[in-house]
């Protein structure tokens, strides 16, 4: 649903007062990397494809069991591997001083 034009006005509003008040933040938050998504989802897919073919095929064909079993390692340590650097990349990307977070909260709590 579309907004209005009194709506979106005051979107407008608020995004120019984020970029006054904090340009580092909001030039942070403007370039995280959108292809951390991918580097994410493919493993989690293959972990849980592993699982499903360890389960499926432990009594019927081992062999076929082990390669699942593989690919769950391989995947589930790409998938560590991916959050850890997602996460490193946000938290030094986003951090926020201790003077400005005090001052954020006092707005908020002024309302």
């Amino acid at each position: 649903m579309p907004l209005d034009d009194r709506e979106q006005q005051i979107l407008d509003e608020i995004e120019r007062q984020f970029y006054q008040e904090d340009p580092d933040l909001a030039h942070a938050v403007r370039n995280i990397d959108k292809t951390t998504r991918f580097g994410i989802r493919l493993p989690a897919v293959g972990a849980v494809a592993g699982i499903v073919s360890v389960l499926l095929f432990f009594t019927m064909n081992t062999a076929v069991a082990l390669v699942g079993f593989l690919l769950l390692v391989v995947s589930a340590t790409a998938l560590v591997q991916a959050i850890q650097a997602r996460r490193g990349t946000v938290e030094e990307e986003v951090a926020v001083p201790i003077e400005n977070r005090q001052r954020m909260f006092r707005r908020f709590r002024r309302g």
